[in-house]
């Protein structure tokens, strides 16, 4: 399992899973998981880590950086529901 964890394209793999898994169960839950193994993708493409443990923890820590940025770009955005103050049934 160790040498699966260093190709570049499983971590591409995971990351498209992890996208289409997002598309059916949307939150924003999953697509930190999917960028964090895209980022992963191209540590692994561009360095040799061979340590699988270190491999998961950044892989890990990648994913809680890319949900955390999610979470502030998309908190500003609004719902676009309005607040209605008048009944249009009252005169």
């Amino acid at each position: 399992m160790a040498e699966y964890l260093t190709l570049w394209w499983v971590w591409t793999c995971i990351a498209l899973a992890l996208g289409v898994i997002e598309l059916l169960a949307p939150g924003f839950i999953f697509l930190g998981f999917a960028i964090g193994a895209l980022i992963m993708a191209g540590v692994v493409a561009l360095f040799s880590l061979a340590n699988v443990p270190a491999v998961l923890a950044l892989f890990a820590i990648l994913s809680l950086l890319a949900w955390i940025a999610l979470k502030a770009v998309f908190r500003s955005q609004s719902s676009g529901a309005r607040i209605v103050t008048r009944d249009i049934n009252e005169n």
